[in-house]
């Protein structure tokens, strides 16, 4: 499997892009079981299960404890950001998008009054619920120890 991901010639790298790759993968594949629709869109977009930012934090944080060892200064600055990007991902960005929500309704029915204002429409999948991000966590954590 080494050889397999040998992308950048930095294992630890490697293996935190192919956690973030898979769980925007999978986006793709649950939105299709779901919803019956194939949105190609998941591969890039924010939100959803699951959480791609704590697949990439975890796998970071669990590979470089792999390999630097779980008392190195590098694993606990990994451990402090994954712990940052998964609070921020299931709390500030989860929150924005509940006020996007609540905008976009306001919007559709306001425009008869000032049509100008309300020409876009707010992006509402931001965040992720605390089971995406814990589903991000875990499928990080299996790519930090597993590969």
């Amino acid at each position: 499997m080494h050889t397999l991901i040998n992308i950048t010639q930095n294992h630890i790298l490697d293996v935190t892009l192919l956690a973030w790759l898979t769980a925007q993968i999978l986006k793709v594949i649950i939105v299709l079981i779901i919803q019956k629709k194939l949105d190609f869109n998941r591969l890039v977009g924010a939100g959803g299960m699951p959480s791609s930012h704590s697949a990439l934090v975890m796998a970071l944080a669990s590979s470089v404890g792999r390999f630097e060892g779980v008392q190195s200064a590098e694993f606990a600055i990994c451990v402090c950001l994954a712990l940052v990007v998964m609070y921020d991902a299931s709390n500030v960005r989860r929150a924005a998008g509940e006020q996007a929500k609540i905008l976009n309704y306001m919007m559709d029915h306001w425009i008869e009054t000032t049509p100008e204002l309300f020409s876009k429409e707010l992006k509402e999948l931001l965040g992720h619920t605390p089971i995406e991000v814990i589903s991000g966590a875990i499928l990080g954590l299996i790519f930090g120890i597993f590969v």
